[in-house]
């Protein structure tokens, strides 16, 4: 008799009655050997990587069954996971309940010795399904609670509690740079289980989290899914209420299906079905990789058979199921991560911290360099000091007249600055206007050649929408013209002799004339993103310049050789680039952190570290 009924409110077959003996707290544990903090060993490569895996195991229960089965497929899942940990990226596995067929003691053991596979190797997570259990979780001592409560976790990484019947449970594990919140809770919740569960998401407030239960959803036809009974009591009572989950698995029904609701705050909740039972040999061991892409703000999502997959000769039906592509199968979930759970800004660095051997100049807009209240205007004349402590202060000139917003402070910055402030630009041009911040001209940077290499780094950050012609508009630049340099083969005699630009088509272009060549080596990025803050470092070792853009290398570097920056005495400047030794248009966007390094840097010594 199969788990799917036309009405998900009823129950899906009579259920085993476990008896309730010993009290929790007593019970013997069948699992003698519980997760150990080691399976942190082996791990994914890098916690801080933007990608990450989640597996998902559903329904077992058909090869868990004391009267006839085969649990090999979920030996070879669990084998699997371990084996390909660090290259998939794999941090957590999440299984659906349902791990057995009846509940009994016989089949918890013989599940017991197929999970000691990824005991102290891998954290996991169990819940209780229809067919491991009765009732609600109030139910008392069961087979499962004694193989899968909260004895076997408590020595796990993950792990963080249980509700105090040991039926619902909740592990938080790090990826991406960031903590995640996964619930594991009982197929059906009782009211002191839902009690538990809002004081979790009240405690971890703002952890991204996923919520995992037997009995989420249902499917409806073209691949939909509708809440159930017990779905739609966990909907209203906990998902729509707590913002901080995005994610809702369950398993217990088939065919697989998916849907998403807006919860009450306006942001969506992806709810999926992941249950395989009525496929081949009970699902074959069926695993689903949640594969999370922040950098890209998506989770692909596929679904195959490892035990299937190592068939060196396969028959037609296990060829076709050892991988399915349908619709609900192996899909793309987009999630905004940056919007819905903002990464909180790292510390700020003193000036101290970030003045390493070889700075030339370090300007910063907060506490420790030029600031003023988020919002205000910065005044003309007012002086940013150079924290290196070498002289090269700059002091703002407004052009052309220009209002007294065309500059103001900004609380705004980039998550890795060292300084948690920035300067708001409101350039432009037809008709002209914006501001700069300009060193004098007897500062020593007006005059520095840097023959044997630079750094120079900014953080930038460019209006959305991005609004108006800003074509070629400066970001920062030595004044003077190329030709009294005595430079006549690049663009224009009457371009400075270094400076750092954004195209009509947002591509940053640095252009640098050498001091030991007359020739303009210059540098294009790709397009950069608006309304986020950008890293954009430029790196010369002394013979080729590498643009970093958000520490990655762009393709298209100067291939010419490049020697130092030839400097003709001027001021440096940040906010704007002179043509014919006169500012047109400014600069459009928030400005950072901006530092001048005489030596070549690694990405890892950069400003974001």
């Amino acid at each position: 008799m199969s788990d799917r009924s036309p009405s998900p409110g009823l129950a899906r077959r009579t259920l085993l009655q476990a008896a309730v003996g010993t009290p929790v707290a007593a019970a013997a544990v069948l699992g003698a050997q519980p997760a150990q903090a080691a399976e942190a060993a082996g791990g994914p490569a890098d916690a801080e990587s933007p990608r990450f895996t989640l597996a998902v195991v559903p329904d077992t229960q058909y090869l868990f069954d004391e009267g006839g089965s085969d649990p090999e497929p979920v030996r070879a899942t669990f084998r699997h996971v371990i084996d390909r940990r660090r290259e998939d990226g794999i941090v957590f596995l999440a299984h659906l309940g349902d791990v057995t067929e009846h509940g009994t003691t016989t089949e918890m053991r013989l599940a017991d010795d197929v999970f000691r596979t990824i005991d102290g190797r891998m954290p996991y997570s169990v819940l209780g399904g229809n067919h491991d259990v009765s009732g609600d979780d109030q139910r008392g001592d069961t087979p499962y609670l004694r193989t899968f409560g909260p004895r076997r976790f408590a020595r796990s990484a993950t792990y963080q509690g249980s509700s105090p019947d040991g039926y619902n449970s909740f592990h938080i594990f790090r990826a991406a740079g960031r903590q995640w919140l996964l619930l594991a809770l009982d197929w059906r919740v009782s009211d002191a289980g839902i009690a538990w569960t809002k004081g979790v998401l009240d405690a971890h407030r703002g952890l991204p989290t996923i919520l995992t239960t037997h009995d989420l959803v249902y499917p409806e036809d073209g691949g939909g899914a509708h809440l159930s009974d017990h779905g739609q009591r966990l909907w209203d009572q906990v998902i729509r209420r707590h913002d901080q989950i995005f994610l809702a698995m369950g398993g217990h029904y088939w065919p697989t299906g998916r849907t998403t609701l807006t919860n009450d705050h306006g942001n969506p909740v992806d709810l999926h079905i992941t249950n395989y039972q009525d496929r081949y040999y009970g699902g074959a061991g069926m695993l689903r990789y949640y594969a999370f892409d922040l950098a890209r703000g998506v989770i692909d999502v596929s679904t195959f058979s490892p035990w299937l997959q190592a068939r060196r000769d396969p028959t037609a039906l296990e060829a076709e199921t050892h991988e399915l592509t349908g619709d609900t199968d192996r899909f793309t979930v987009e999630v905004d991560f940056d919007r819905r759970f903002p990464p909180a800004p790292l510390p700020a660095r003193p000036a101290a911290k970030v003045v390493i051997p070889g700075t030339v100049a370090y300007w910063r807009f907060d506490g420790e360099g030029l600031t003023g209240a988020d919002g205000s205007p910065v005044a003309a004349g007012a002086v940013a000091r150079d924290l290196s402590g070498n002289g090269n202060d700059l002091t703002v000139t407004r052009l052309h007249d220009g209002p007294a917003d065309v500059l103001t402070f900004s609380a705004d910055h980039h998550r890795a600055a060292p300084g948690h402030g920035s300067l708001r630009f409101d350039g432009g041009q037809n008709p002209d206007r914006g501001a700069v911040l300009r060193t004098s001209a007897s500062a020593p940077l007006a005059r520095a050649r840097f023959e044997n290499g630079y750094t120079i780094e900014t953080f930038i950050k460019l209006p959305d929408p991005f609004v108006g012609d800003h074509a070629f508009m400066g970001i920062l630049s030595w004044e003077g013209r190329s030709g009294d340099a005595g430079k006549t083969s690049g663009w224009s005699q009457d371009e400075p002799t270094c400076s750092l630009n954004l195209s009509g088509e947002r591509f940053l272009q640095f252009v640098v004339y050498p001091v030991d060549r007359d020739a303009d080596p210059t540098s294009w990025s790709h397009a950069l993103p608006v309304g986020r803050w950008t890293h954009v470092a430029v790196v010369n070792d002394g013979r080729r310049t590498v643009t970093y853009v958000d520490g990655s290398r762009i393709a298209r570097n100067a291939a010419e050789d490049s020697k130092g920056i030839t400097t003709l005495g001027k001021p440096f400047a940040i906010g704007g680039t002179q043509f014919a030794e006169k500012y047109g248009q400014g600069y459009y966007g928030w400005l950072g952190d901006t530092r001048i390094v005489s030596r070549a840097l690694r990405p890892d010594q950069f400003l974001t570290r």
